[in-house]
């Protein structure tokens, strides 16, 4: 005898899943980061300006850019669990200035020659660093969706 229960469909909207915009934000650019940053990768074998290798500070750059990229889904994961913050929104937004000001600061110089944001590279690894202690402080003063520390 078959089965009358029917399977509920899953909610569409954000609103429904409970997932704030800046969280969808945050997992959306970590993803799509991650994902570039292994197109990236690939396509950085293969150009002729790095026919020689490529340099050491490209790889730095893919190599932030792949962590930071999973950090900032890890903060897109943690931020509706927890509830918000400021600090959750700190450490995201700063790991996507990250982002821009270091690692595509980089593609751009090495690829592109492009130097006039040379300047913004250490306020990437600044931003990166503000954004783990953001981190930190979130987790520190996080509670459950019950309210429990």
């Amino acid at each position: 005898m078959p089965s009358t229960t029917s399977i509920a469909p899953l909610p569409l909207t954000s609103n429904e899943l409970g997932w704030p915009l800046t969280a969808r934000i945050f997992l959306i650019v970590g993803a799509l980061s991650a994902c570039s940053s292994v197109v990236f990768s690939a396509a950085f074998a293969h150009l002729p300006v790095f026919a020689s290798g490529i340099p050491v500070m490209v790889q730095t750059a893919l190599t932030q850019q792949q962590f930071h990229s999973l950090g900032l889904i890890l903060v897109g994961l943690a931020a509706p669990r927890f509830g918000a913050s400021r600090w959750w929104l700190a450490a995201g937004w700063l790991m996507c200035a990250g982002l821009l000001l270091f690692s595509f600061n980089l593609y751009l110089r090495n690829i592109w020659a492009v130097d006039t944001f040379r300047a913004g590279v250490p306020w990437g690894g600044g931003a990166w660093i503000l954004a783990w202690l953001s981190l930190a402080l979130a987790f520190i003063g996080a509670r459950d969706h019950l309210g429990r520390p």
